[in-house]
C-alpha cells in the first residue's frame, strides 16, 4: 500500500487531499457544533492543519537564517549578485504595479459595493494598524533569532518570529563571514552542513502535506462554508476575478516575454500554489516554495535561498495589490466617499512599496488598514468584509506563492543562469524525489 501511495506524484497526493478536505469539511458541517464546541470531526481537521503549518513554521527560522547565510558565501562564485538583487527587486516592484492596476480596473468595473447585505453595525475598525513605521520598526532584531513572545488570556506564552528580522541577521552574518576570510570557513562550512540537516527534517514534515490538505481546507469548509459569500457576493467575486487575472494572464503574459512555457511554470509551481491555498500562509509555505523553485523551475540555490524568503514577507500581489485596491473602493462607495486620480495613484503606491512597510507585521488587513489611512478613508470599514476574509484570503495566498516563484524564475532567466533542463523537464510537482540539493549541499560541506 505504501508502495503504491509513493507512486502517486506529491501533487496527485495534495489535489487528492483538497477533494477529501472539501468532502469531510461538508459532512463536519451538517454535523452540527459551533466555534466555541465544534462536532469531534472538525477539531480532528482543526488539530490536522494547524499541527503541519505549526511544525513548518517551527523549521523556518533555522531554513531561512542558514539558507541565507549559505547563499551569501555562494554568491561568490555567481557573477553579478549585487545585479541579482537588484533585479529581483525591480521585478517586485513591476509585478506589483501591473498587479494593483489590475485591482483598480477590476474594482471600477465591477462597483463591488453594490448589492452588498451587510449591516453598518459591523464597520470596526481592527486592533492592529499598519503604518510607514512598521517597516524601519521592523527592520530592526529584537534578538538574534528574530523571536518574539506574547503572554495570553489563559496564562500561556506563545513564540513568534519575524521573517524581514531573520533575514537582517543573516545577511550581516554572511557578509561579515565574507569579509573574514579563510577564518570563516569552518564557520560556512557548519551552516552548509546545519542546512542539509534542517532540510531533510523538512522534507520529513513536508512528506505530510496531503494529510494536512485534508485538515486545513475540511476545516476551512466546516468553519465558515460560503455562506457568508452571500452577504458579499459582488465584492467577494471581484476579488477572485483580479486574483485570477493575475495568475492566469499578467504571470502567463509575463513568462511569455521572457521566452519561458507558461504550462512548465505552473506544474513546476504547482504544489506549492496548491499548499498556499489551503494554508492561507506565505510563510508556512515558504520551504515548499524554495523547494519548487529550485528542484522543479530550475533557480540555483545559491540565489533562490535569498529571493525566496525575500519574497515571502515583501512579494503579495495578492495581499498587498489585488485585495486593498478593491476593498478601498468597496469602502470608499459604502461610505459614499468619491476617489479621484490621485487616491488610485496612492492605492499603487501603498502597494508597490507598503508591502514591504508591513512586512514586520504581515498580514492583508495590516495592509488594507495602511491603504485606508493613507488615502483618509474610515478604518471601520475593515469590520464590513472580516466575514468573508478567510475564503478570500486562499486565493490571496496562493496568487502571493506564485509569485514568489516567479520572479526568481524571470530573474534566474533574464541572467543566464536558469537551468532549462530541469525547467523543461518532466519531472515537476514531486519535489519529494529528488534529493539531489541535499546531497550538494553535503558535498560543499565536505569540500
Amino acid at each position: 500500500m505504501l508502495q503504491r501511495l509513493r507512486r502517486i506524484s506529491f501533487g496527485t497526493q495534495v489535489l487528492i487531499g483538497l477533494v477529501l478536505g472539501v468532502v469531510l469539511g461538508l459532512v463536519a458541517r451538517t454535523m452540527g457544533g459551533t466555534a466555541e464546541d465544534p462536532n469531534w470531526l472538525t477539531e480532528t481537521l482543526v488539530i490536522i492543519g494547524s499541527s503541519f503549518v505549526t511544525l513548518l513554521r517551527t523549521i523556518v527560522p533555522p531554513l531561512v537564517f542558514l539558507a541565507i547565510v549559505a547563499s551569501i558565501a555562494n554568491l561568490r562564485e555567481v557573477t553579478g549578485a549585487a545585479r541579482l538583487a537588484w533585479q529581483t527587486l525591480m521585478w517586485f516592484a513591476i509585478t506589483a504595479l501591473a498587479s494593483v492596476a489590475i485591482g483598480i480596473t477590476v474594482g471600477l468595473l465591477t462597483d463591488p459595493a453594490r448589492g452588498a447585505r451587510v449591516d453598518p453595525s459591523a464597520a470596526t475598525a481592527p486592533d492592529k494598524t499598519g503604518g510607514w513605521l512598521d517597516f524601519l520598526t521592523g527592520l530592526i532584531p529584537s534578538n538574534m533569532l528574530g523571536l518574539s513572545a506574547s503572554a495570553g488570556d489563559d496564562g500561556s506564552v506563545g513564540l513568534s518570529f519575524n521573517v524581514l528580522q531573520i533575514l537582517v541577521v543573516a545577511i550581516a552574518f554572511g557578509v561579515a563571514a565574507l569579509k573574514v576570510g579563510q577564518a570563516a570557513e569552518p564557520f560556512l562550512g557548519f551552516a552548509r552542513s546545519a542546512l542539509a540537516v534542517v532540510q531533510k527534517v523538512l522534507w520529513w514534515i513536508i512528506r505530510l502535506a496531503p494529510l494536512a490538505t485534508v485538515g486545513l481546507l475540511g476545516n476551512a469548509v466546516a468553519t465558515y462554508g460560503w455562506e457568508a459569500l452571500g452577504s458579499l457576493g459582488r465584492y467577494s467575486a471581484a476579488v477572485y476575478i483580479g486574483l485570477a487575472l493575475v495568475l492566469l494572464v499578467l504571470y502567463p503574459v509575463i513568462l511569455r516575454l521572457n521566452g519561458l512555457r507558461v504550462g512548465k511554470f505552473y506544474s513546476g509551481a504547482w504544489p506549492a500554489i496548491q499548499l498556499g491555498f489551503v494554508s492561507r500562509s506565505s510563510i508556512g509555505t515558504l520551504p515548499v516554495t524554495q523547494a519548487v523553485t529550485e528542484r522543479n523551475l530550475g533557480v540555483p540555490r545559491a540565489y533562490s535561498s535569498f529571493a525566496v524568503p525575500l519574497g515571502a514577507t515583501t512579494k503579495m500581489d495578492g495581499c498587498a495589490a489585488i485585495y486593498p485596491a478593491i476593498s478601498a473602493i468597496f469602502v470608499a462607495q459604502f461610505f459614499g466617499v468619491e476617489l479621484g486620480i490621485m487616491d488610485y495613484v496612492l492605492i499603487a503606491f501603498v502597494s508597490v512599496i507598503g508591502s514591504a512597510a508591513t512586512a514586520g507585521v504581515t498580514g492583508a488587513v495590516v495592509m488594507l488598514t495602511l491603504t485606508l489611512s493613507t488615502l483618509g478613508l474610515p478604518l471601520e470599514g475593515v469590520g464590513l468584509l472580516l466575514a468573508v476574509d478567510p475564503i478570500l484570503d486562499m486565493g490571496r495566498t496562493a496568487t502571493n506563492v506564485a509569485g514568489q516563484a516567479l520572479v526568481p524564475t524571470i530573474v534566474a532567466k533574464r541572467e543566464g543562469i536558469l537551468d532549462r533542463e530541469v525547467y523543461e523537464g518532466d519531472n515537476h510537482g514531486d519535489v519529494l524525489k529528488s534529493q539531489e540539493p541535499v546531497d550538494r549541499e553535503l558535498e560543499l560541506a565536505r569540500a
